[in-house]
């Protein structure tokens, strides 16, 4: 077995599995919508195959637009794309975002509205709420993506500093029907979290985000953060929001690929958050307690960086580094660790993967790997190993991948 070539095909496998036009279809027709005029919104990684997927269903009855990032388009039939930066908003994600809100605004009692929302739209839909300029709000938005917070807590501060998310879209489209289709990115699939939950109400406080902000020290220009719709807020009574997909969808289906090499696959969560490097220590000790193989370990969920350094990677690629240094050259184990999005942090690198002769190679190359874990420079790291996984934008984000082969301890 080329046990790299078999990581990069389970990798396959679980972007397949979670083709965002497939599942966005079929999530349609099991629930057998009136094919009926509609409007269509989304944001996200996703957004647009989702539409695409719409506009095949409902056809010329479907109008609307949703908001990607750049690279992430596709053609769909009178459903607009517009492409925006990510993960700092920009102006071009801003005009996008007043126009989903006007579109929902514009809407009446006998009005159905469909949201599909995605990993990646809360940066998306980026519309500062009254008191707060647009650039004060993408500082604020830069500095958090460092702090090494977890999404949820960025996400409650994005809710609190937002005229359309928190539920506020859904306010806005008050008396239509509102119906939200989901791929999740988020542990937990919290739909209140996911893309910052425009269409959900918001359990959350602008005293928690103002906490938030302390923790982290991030200071903020006066007292510009806003309260959101709760759940008693009548125009949010009876929204529908389904999850088409997940972590899970992306694991189990890898799982299933394994199993038909008769590898058996061990599942150490879905949903798993923490600093990259703190879930590298538990992977390499959940290796020791599986020494017998063939084996594979299959995890998900987000982990975060905490950049204090200069170097370049994301939290899949520094998560591998650090898991290479655990390790020590132990035979017989090969990981991979990706994101299904395509992008690890701010790169253009998916992710990368491990091998018994990592920290071999790198030392015949001059690497120093530790040092360069410190300096959250992984990305050049597996870059001059040429062990980073390439995709593109993969148009779809059930969060992040790993993959641990266990050939033998």
């Amino acid at each position: 077995m080329d046990e790299r070539v078999f990581l990069q095909d389970l990798f396959r496998t679980a972007l397949k599995a979670a083709d965002p036009c497939r599942l966005t279809l079929e999530a349609l027709e099991k629930r057998a919508f009136p094919k009926e005029r509609i409007t269509i919104a989304g944001a996200g990684k996703a957004a647009a195959e989702m539409a695409r997927a719409a506009a095949d269903y409902f056809g010329d009855l479907a109008s609307g637009l949703v908001i990607v990032p750049y690279g992430h388009g596709c053609e769909t039939h009178r459903i607009s794309v517009v492409e925006a930066a990510h993960p700092v908003p920009d102006k071009a994600g801003q005009k996008a975002a007043q126009e989903i809100l006007a579109l929902a605004r514009s809407l009446g009692g006998k009005d159905h509205l469909l949201c599909l929302l995605s990993g990646g739209g809360s940066a998306l839909l980026s519309l500062p709420a009254a008191g707060i300029t647009f650039t004060e709000k993408q500082r604020i938005n830069r500095v958090l993506l460092k702090s090494g917070a977890p999404i949820a807590a960025i996400n409650t501060v994005r809710k609190h500093l937002s005229a359309i998310k928190g539920g506020r879209l859904a306010a806005a489209a008050y008396p239509a029907k509102v119906t939200t289709l989901v791929i999740s990115d988020v542990p937990g699939d919290d739909p209140s979290v996911i893309a910052s939950g425009p269409t959900v109400a918001d359990v959350t406080t602008r005293q928690e985000a103002l906490a938030i902000l302390q923790h982290y020290g991030i200071d903020i220009a006066g007292d510009i953060l806003s309260e959101t719709p709760k759940p008693d807020d009548p125009r949010l009574a009876g929204i529908s929001v389904t999850i088409v997909a997940n972590a899970a969808t992306a694991l189990n289906a890898a799982a299933a690929k394994a199993q038909t090499r008769g590898i058996k696959a061990v599942m150490l969560g879905g949903n798993l958050e923490g600093e990259a490097r703190r879930l590298a220590r538990a992977h390499a000790a959940a290796i020791r307690q599986h020494p017998d193989g063939p084996l594979l370990l299959l995890s998900g969920g987000e982990g975060t960086v905490k950049v204090t350094g200069s170097g370049q990677g994301g939290r899949n690629t520094e998560f591998l580094l650090a898991l290479a240094l655990e390790l020590r050259g132990k035979a017989g184990i090969f990981a991979l660790a990706a994101d299904t999005d395509g992008i690890d942090g701010t790169s253009d690198a998916a992710g990368a993967v491990i091998t018994p002769d990592t920290l071999i190679r790198a030392q015949k190359l001059g690497l120093d790997a530790a040092s360069m874990l410190a300096d959250n420079d992984s990305y050049r790291f597996f870059k001059a190993l040429d062990d980073l996984i390439i995709t593109g934008p993969t148009r779809t984000n059930v969060n992040d991948f790993r993959a641990i082969f266990v050939r033998s301890c």
